[in-house]
């Protein structure tokens, strides 16, 4: 009954936090693409591959520590 409220919010940032990772592993995956089709690709677009793999990791492991999963959506 008084943790309602909080266990609401938390279900509610999983869900915020497993789209973000959805969206980053998208991004991830176009820029890998682009990187495998380029002769030769700028230093500009690896780095942005490389902040966008960071990110994403980092998302992994708050996820992985939050015990946050798709199957605990809200529905």
């Amino acid at each position: 009954m008084f943790f309602s409220k909080k266990q609401r919010l938390r279900a509610q940032e999983d869900e915020r936090l497993i789209q973000l990772i959805e969206d980053h592993k998208r991004s991830l995956d176009s820029q890998q693409q682009l990187i495998r089709r380029s002769v030769e690709p700028s230093e500009d677009v690896l780095q942005r591959k490389k902040i966008t793999d960071s990110l994403y990791s980092f998302l992994l492991r708050e996820a992985r520590a939050r015990h946050a999963t798709k199957d605990n959506r809200i529905k």
